[in-house]
């Protein structure tokens, strides 16, 4: 292993994205950053290289919607050149299928019943370790742009971050009256769509940070939570391609009788299929703004990697790309997360950095959000 790779792993990133951390269960916020003399502390290693670290999160971005994963029409040049130059995790899973649990694990390293963060409604736990906070401690300049989601009328800048941009709740797809960034704790109003907002203020902070310190970013991405929104430059992109229905999806008596009553409800809720052409092709058609809108993750990814090549960075610098969950198109007559069905559990992952990965490696153990 060389120096480099001991010392990312001695600041406790990989112990803390593989999450080897525990707590109480809890359920009050809390609007005060702990001191810095609270925060968790990570041992330097002497004479170490720190690497620097780009981590991009996506939402109900599921496993297969990849050009590379032999996808029949949506277009991931970016996410194509990580699997290419990196790592691609094969079977990657979340604990618990939902936006602001998965999330929340990502952060602490717990379950949903050890974090408490059990919907989209809780706020964040505040006694929960932070891996950001480690980074901190080991001499990492950190950030974080985007959706926060935990506390869902609370977008105050969270512990373990130097720099903060966040926003309330799900957020918005595009500016609109009272839609507001906070920046560091002052509000300032959401000028264009949010995909390429967001990668706006997170390349801002790559050029302009210090460069004397390593660095974490965690990019957080609404898309592509629905009601789902192409980008202007995407929408229609891809309003003429085929889309293939799971096999089982149809509503059949011997379906019916192989599948538990819940499945069987969904289908005709708002988190379900429905039974008639009609209610197939607006899922057609949903289905490819959704597409539409991951291709505009995609493009953030390239601008992000497009940055770091030009500050001189992007060798040294460990790229990461995953969802907080999957999602259903048809399968079990289901259109959402929320279950424990594969399309809802599996996320993309994919890592990239030359100094630590052979290029074109694919990993075939199961790994998971807390993993």
């Amino acid at each position: 292993m060389n120096t480099r790779c001991k010392s990312f792993c001695g600041i406790a990133f990989f112990a803390a994205l593989s999450l080897m951390v525990t707590g109480p269960v809890w359920a009050q916020p809390t609007a005060e950053i702990p001191s810095a003399s609270s925060r968790p502390v990570a041992d330097k290693i002497p004479d170490a290289n720190p690497l620097n670290v780009v981590l991009i999160l996506s939402d109900d971005h599921r496993y297969d919607v990849m050009g590379f994963m032999g996808h029949p029409f949506v277009k991931t040049p970016h996410m194509d050149r990580l699997a290419k130059e990196g790592v691609h995790f094969r079977h990657a899973l979340v604990t618990t299928s939902l936006c602001s649990p998965s999330r929340a694990s990502i952060l602490t390293g717990l379950v949903t019943h050890r974090h408490g963060v059990t919907s989209n409604a809780p706020p964040s736990p505040p006694d929960a370790h932070y891996f950001p906070q480690y980074l901190q401690t080991a001499g990492y300049q950190t950030a974080f742009v985007g959706k926060w989601h935990m506390g869902y009328d609370n977008d105050s800048p969270r512990r373990g971050f130097d720099h903060w941009v966040g926003f309330k709740g799900q957020g918005s797809y595009v500016p609109g009256p009272n839609i507001l960034i906070n920046i560091n704790g002052k509000h300032v109003p959401q000028k264009g769509y949010i995909t390429d907002e967001l990668t706006d203020y997170a390349v801002d902070w790559l050029q302009e940070r210090s460069a004397d310190q390593p660095f974490f970013l965690y990019l957080s991405h609404k898309a592509v939570h629905s009601n789902f929104t192409p980008a202007r430059r995407h929408k229609g992109n891809y309003a003429d391609s085929a889309v293939t229905h799971p096999p089982t999806m149809p509503d059949t008596a011997q379906r019916r009788a192989s599948q538990p009553d819940w499945v069987t409800a969904r289908r005709t809720s708002g988190q379900g299929i429905g039974s008639t052409p009609k209610d197939f092709a607006k899922m057609d058609a949903t289905y490819r703004k959704y597409c539409e809108a991951v291709t505009g993750i995609d493009d953030s990814i390239g601008r992000v990697l497009r940055t770091l090549r030009r500050k001189g960075l992007l060798n040294s610098t460990l790229v990461i790309y995953m969802g907080d969950n999957g999602f259903s198109w048809g399968e079990h007559g289901l259109t959402n997360k929320r279950h424990a069905y594969e399309e809802s559990m599996h996320i993309p992952m994919l890592m990239r950095c030359p100094q630590l990965f052979e290029a074109g490696t694919v990993v075939n153990a199961l790994a998971a959000n807390i993993d």
